[in-house]
Parts: C-alpha cells; structure tokens; sequence
C-alpha cells in the first residue's frame, strides 16, 4: 500500500457500480467513503495506491447502487398489514382503516410500528423514505434509531384524529416538529395535507405560506380515483387539480401522489409549474384506483418518483417489486415495449425520489461529493445469471432478498442481511404483540 495514500473510512470493491447518474455501469470499480461522503470513485485495481481505509469490502458479484428512496408511505401503517384486503378505497378508509386508527393510532403505537417498517426498508435496500402519517415525531425517533433518512409529512385534516383536533391543531404540532428536528441531517419535516377532500381552503392557504417561510415541502394524495373527481365536480366545482393550482400549491414543492386521473392539459399544467408526481402502482392496483400515465408525464418533463404507500394498501415495502411493477404497467398503460425502460425506472427508484424531496444535491446517485447513501446487491444468485445488462437485471429480476448491505451517510445499517442498528427479533415481538392486540379486538 502507497504511504502517500490518502486516508478514507471505507472502500468498496464491487463487480458493478450503477451511478444514475452521469454514466452507465462501472465495471469493476471501486467506491471510497470518507466522513459520510462519497470521496472517489475508480477502477479497483487504483484504489490501494491511492487511499487506505480504515475498512475494505470485495463484493465480487455485486452491484453497488444508490439506496432506493421510497417517495411515499405510511410506515407504522405495517402494524394493518391485511387488516381490510381486497376493497375499493373508500370502502378501506371509512370503514376499516379510519375506525381502526381511531381506536389504536398512538405515540406508542407509530413508534413500534415505524420502527418494525424501517426493518423491512433497510432489508429491501431503502435507505431515505418520505412519510405521511401521524405523530410524526414518534417517526422520526424510530427513523434515528434505525439510521434512515427521512422526510416527515407533517399530517392535515378538517377534523380530530388521535393526533390533534383540527386544522390549527395539526399545524401547530406540525411546526412544533420541525422546530424540534431542524438540526437534525437525517430528518426534514413537511406539511402533509391528506387530500383535497378532507382539507378545505384555509388550512391549505396556511400550508402554503409556511411551507414558502420555511421552504419545506408538501406532500398530498391528488386525484387518487375517479370518485375523489366526481366528488369535487358534482355541483359544478373545479377539478381538485385547478383548486390547487388557483391556491397556489402547485410547484416544486408539492410531492402529489398517485395521480390516476389526468388529462393532458393537467400534464402539461404539471410540467410547467415544476410540480413532482409520485406513483404509487401497487397501491393503486389492489384499491382498482386507476392507472398513472408514467410514460406520458416523463415525456412532457414532469418529475415521477415512485413509492409503495402504506403496506395496509400494498402489503409491502418492497421497492424492488414496486420498481418492477412501475416499469411493466407503465408499458401497459402506453401500449408500448419501449416505455419506461430499465434505467429509468431505476432512476424513479432513486434519483428522482431525491428531486421530488428537494435532496437531489446529497443523495439519489452515486457521485462524488454526495453522502454515501447506497446498497449492495447480489446479482450471483440464479435468479440473475446469466447477466448480460446488471440495470435491467436489477429491474426486471432481482428480489429483496439479494440486497446485502445497506449504507446511509456511510454508515451500515445491515451487512450480509444481518441489521445492526435494529434488534430484529425485539421489532418482530412488538410488531406480533401489537398484531394479538388488534386482532383480539376484530369482530
């Protein structure tokens, strides 16, 4: 080893390393980490002459890429996984899931079950996952403890919820948390008013103007089904969009999820007000509420990054199916092969999730100067060989269960599948206890 090499935390040495950006895959390449940061990237075989790391890892089958970015979920929402399968949307909310966390939904229980999907994230290769629910602060402990990135959607409603009980309620405990969290790198706190049907004008003039103070982001469910349309347009009303939009809500700021109901002047509408969409496939599969047209949106410029929502609706975290769903409906959808190839859905999966959060800067892809956010994935196993494109391998074959490693800001939060900032064993007991509760209590 060179003694003029420069010192670093960590080297990684992998067969492949998928920037996103700037490039195609890098054959064997290495990855350098010093101080939480991405340091150098460069063939294995200079690596050694060049630094000496506290730590090296030879992943020879693997692909280094960055950490998927989970654009839209409900974490503790883990804790319902199959409690109300196989309804439409708002049979699900108003009489199963609006009941259920009227009964349950605590401090106590977001942190559990936060943490018990921090878990599954970190083991499905989530390193950053932006989360709209309740007690937010109960998820920003629980996403500490675990060590991902998180940004916190604040919740917004027009009535009491455990939480709070109304509008001037939620704001209030919603800048309460951003004040309590602001120092914090991991963590951001936005606004997250639920929908345009459950949130009246006043409290989203507020939003607006306090998101603009403190330049946070917001985060809502839009145009989510053809009823959420028809609701708003019965008596001669504006279609949810265009309220908005004369609000002033849409731009950079707004992440607006699902989206399954749009017509091309509301694309083009998106596309010049910089609005980002985040599509949610699963989700909107088994609800039956409608498709987003991805390939359409890309085309015009819109910004389409991709999240599982909540695993009540899903019943997963898993962002490798999710990134597999997204590229073979979108070609459904558009009625064309070509739609949403590989790389751009992988892209969907980390870069543009970056965008819409306002974090492109420090995460989403694997250049030097960003924080070392990123996963490691074993493309030896039989369900990926022979391996003639490791982007489309990734895509269209890989499982969670090949993701070995998972790093956020340099630090590892599992290693060869073992986590080592959560006690698996003790989130699984929580996460069961919790289960007996509820179930005890169903009719």
């Amino acid at each position: 080893m060179s003694t003029g090499a420069a010192p670093a935390d960590l080297i990684i040495h992998a067969r492949w390393i998928v920037p996103v950006e700037g490039s195609g895959p890098l054959d064997h390449h290495a990855l350098v980490v010093r101080d939480g940061l991405i340091a150098d990237l460069l063939p294995s075989d200079q690596a050694d002459a060049r630094w000496q790391a506290e730590r090296t890892l030879h992943l020879g089958q693997h692909a280094l890429t960055p950490g998927f970015i989970n654009a839209h979920t409900h974490s503790a929402m883990n804790l319902f996984r199959g409690l109300a399968d196989d309804l439409p949307l708002m049979t699900w909310l108003e009489q199963h899931i609006w009941p259920a966390e009227g009964k349950w939904i605590s401090d106590e229980f977001v942190y559990d079950g936060t943490r018990f999907a921090c878990a599954e994230m970190i083991r499905s290769g989530t390193t950053c996952f932006a989360d709209m629910y309740f007690f937010p602060e109960a998820i920003a402990r629980a996403a500490q403890e675990a060590g991902l990135r998180a940004t916190l959607f604040s919740p917004l409603l027009d009535f009491p919820t455990p939480m709070a009980q109304g509008p001037e309620d939620y704001l209030r405990l919603a800048l309460t948390a951003h004040d309590n969290w602001r120092h914090e790198p991991l963590i951001q706190i936005g606004f997250g008013p639920h929908a345009p049907y459950t949130v009246s004008d006043g409290p989203l003039q507020k939003v607006l103007t306090y998101a603009e103070e403190l330049d946070l982001p917001i985060m809502m469910h839009i145009h989510e089904t053809a009823g959420e349309i028809m609701m708003a347009t019965t008596d001669g009303g504006p279609r949810p969009l265009q309220r908005l939009h004369d609000l002033g809500l849409l731009g950079p700021r707004l992440l607006a999820v699902h989206m399954t109901q749009l017509t091309d002047d509301e694309i083009a509408l998106l596309a010049h007000t910089g609005t980002s969409v985040v599509h949610c496939p699963e989700s909107n599969l088994k609800l039956a509420s409608g498709f987003c047209p991805v390939e359409k949106l890309r085309q015009a410029g819109v910004n389409v990054a991709l999240g599982t929502d909540g695993a009540a609706s899903n019943n997963d975290l898993d962002m490798p199916g999710e990134m597999k769903t997204a590229a073979l409906l979108a070609k459904a959808v558009a009625q064309d092969a070509a739609a949403l190839p590989a790389a751009a859905a992988l892209e969907m999966a980390t870069l543009a999730g970056a965008r819409a959060l306002g974090l492109e800067s420090q995460i989403g892809s694997l250049v030097i100067g960003k924080q070392a956010d990123m996963i490691a994935i074993d493309l030896g196993a039989p369900e990926t060989q022979p391996l003639y494109d490791p982007v489309a391998q990734i895509v269209y074959a890989m499982s969670r269960q090949q993701v070995t490693h998972t790093f956020v800001a340099g630090r590892c939060l599992m290693e060869n599948r073992t986590l080592t900032t959560l006690n698996e064993a003790r989130v699984l007991r929580d996460a069961r206890t919790w289960g007996d509760r509820i179930r005890g209590e169903q009719p």
